[in-house]
Order: C-alpha cells, then structure tokens, then sequence
C-alpha cells in the first residue's frame, strides 16, 4: 500500500488529522453498532457531563510497520482491559473490550496509509477515549455516553536522541489515597497540569510524585511509572495509586524472560533512591525515558541516564514491537 507523502522523519509528537476514526454511542442502556465515520468534530450539549464534571477517560497505544512489512498494534487487549476498569470506577459503561479491540483493528486499518515506514523513527498513535455525553445539571452519571477511536502520525518522543531527563520531587500530590490515581480519568491529568507547567519553567523535566498519606515513597510522574536499576536487580515502585503503565508490565516480563535480571515490585522508600544506578521513566511515548538526575529539595540524586541496562531493555522492548525478535504469545495484534 502507498503510504501518504509526508515527511515521516520531521513529525513531532502532536495530533494530524487522518481520514478516519471509529465512534459508538451508549443510549438507553446498550451501546450501538458503531461505525468508521470521517467526522472529525463531536458535537455534544453545553451541558454535558463531561464539561461539567468530567466524566471521561482515555488509552493510549501505538501501531507500527514491522520489520517484515506487516502493520501491527502492540498488547491492544490490555489497554481494552485498563480502560473497563477506568469506566467501573468511573461510572460508566464498560465498552465491550473485544469490541474494543476491533474497533482500533479496524480505525488502524483504515488509516493504513498514515502509519510510518519501518525504520523512520515514526510511529500510529491510537487514541481510544470515552465521555458523558447528554446534559447533566445535578452532580450524578451521564445517561449518555460516545466512545471514539482516533490515529495519528507522530514522530520519536525525542528529536535528535535521548537525552537523561532531569526530575524533581513534587511538593505536590498527584493522587490521594483510596482516590483515582490507578485509572486513566482525564481529571488526573487536568491536576498535574499547573505542576508540569511550573517544573518547565523551573529547568525541569518532569515531577516525580511521592505516595501523599506519608510523603515518603516513590510513587510515578505525572505522566509514566519508574523503574529503577542496581546490579542484576530491576525495582519499580508499588502501589494502589499508581496507574498500571501496560509498557511497565511488558518491561518487567522483558527482564526477566529476556535478560534474566531480577524483578521487584515492592514500595520504594524516598530515603533508597540514591542506592539505584540507573533510573528511566516507562510509557507509551517513549518506551523509556532515561532519568540523568533526581532532584530532592536540592539534594541531587545523578544515575547512569541511558545506562548498559536501560539501554538493553529499551532495545529488547522496541525489537519486539518492530518484529525484530519474537514477541511472547498474544502480544503482537496483526492489522494487515
């Protein structure tokens, strides 16, 4: 298939519009057949529950061109599953995950044209989202509800290489406990928005968020989970508030089924994070950020940045998505 004429190599990491997504509606209590549409505009109350009292969530995933030529979509099932738990916890309708993992089948498909050529450094991202959408006053659950598919191109989360990012420990809390932290709500994003603004505009990177009952474990940033590195040992932190990054999960069968380092999910003590030789930040965007520096009220924590380790698991992980070696069973979903 002829891929469109862009200029894969000077995407950045923003939205593109494509020619088409996949929407279903929940009305009287069942959702709809749904349908690609070109529609690129939703049109909704100005008293819809998700303006008012944000009742959304979203996922987010990638396709890519494989190294023998097939487009493929990396563990789709598991953002189907976090993004029912997301709705449970939400209020909202589950979207049937089979039915979700079609409909990004069928949305990555139909954009075939638009997923970037193996080797370009660009990738399809898949944006699955959902929200209430009828008029609601009264603070309560929507009646109503649209879920959406959309794609779009992006270019490598980090233009002219990796470099180690700088952190710091936040003053404040991303999540509170027994809160909504471990589902991927659209208002947790919407609290961390002041705190990234005001670490860029402190020379920092990111925020790394601390449990906020003790205020004395690691807990994730605003937007990935960590891992940390010692010796032969891969540490990331535990938690009920923290969300179940789906690239973490596959990090931690990578070390240990792949390179045969040990595996810890545990709590990890702010007071340890000077123990660890290397440090990354695990997510969709980047697959893992490496961490140069943490810092702590002005203390300086440095680690390895791309270290032997991370760099390792950064390979191993992207040479599974890109069918440059073998994925575990189920890991790989096949478009065409």
């Amino acid at each position: 298939m002829e891929k469109k004429n862009i200029d894969w190599s000077s995407l950045g990491f923003g939205y593109v519009k494509t020619d088409m997504r996949y929407v279903s509606n929940f009305k009287n209590g069942a959702w709809d057949d749904g349908c690609l549409t070109d529609q690129d505009t939703v049109t909704i109350s100005e008293c819809a529950c998700v303006l008012q009292y944000a009742q959304t969530c979203f996922e987010g995933m990638k396709a890519y061109t494989t190294e023998d030529g097939h487009i493929v979509c990396f563990r789709p099932d598991l953002n189907a599953q976090r993004m029912a738990n997301s709705c449970r916890r939400l209020k909202m309708p589950v979207f049937p995950e089979d039915r979700f993992v079609q409909a990004v089948v069928e949305t990555v498909r139909a954009n075939a044209q638009w997923v970037p050529p193996y080797g370009s450094g660009a990738s399809l991202y898949v944006r699955p989202y959902m929200f209430g959408s009828d008029a609601i006053i009264g603070v309560k659950p929507a009646n109503e509800y649209q879920f959406r598919v959309f794609v779009t191109p992006v270019g490598p989360y980090f233009k002219g290489g990796v470099k180690p990012l700088t952190v710091r420990i936040s003053d404040l809390d991303r999540a509170a406990p027994r809160g909504t932290g471990h589902v991927k709500a659209g208002l947790n994003y919407a609290m961390s928005l002041y705190n990234i603004v005001d670490a860029h505009e402190q020379g920092y990177d990111e925020n790394v968020y601390v449990d906020s009952a003790t205020r004395t474990h690691i807990e994730e940033t605003g937007g990935a989970n960590i891992i940390f590195i010692s010796g032969n040992k891969l540490v990331t932190p535990k938690s009920d508030t923290i969300l179940p990054s789906i690239t973490r999960r596959s990090l931690l069968h990578v070390a240990k089924e792949y390179l045969g380092l040990e595996v810890e999910e545990r709590p990890v003590a702010l007071s340890e994070i000077g123990d660890f030789t290397e440090c990354g930040l695990c997510g969709t965007a980047a697959v893992i950020s490496p961490v140069g520096t943490i810092v702590d009220h002005g203390k300086e924590i440095h680690y390895a940045g791309m270290g032997p380790t991370i760099q390792k698991l950064y390979d191993t992980l992207t040479g599974i998505q890109m069918g440059r070696l073998p994925a575990p069973e189920g890991w790989i979903q096949v478009i065409e």
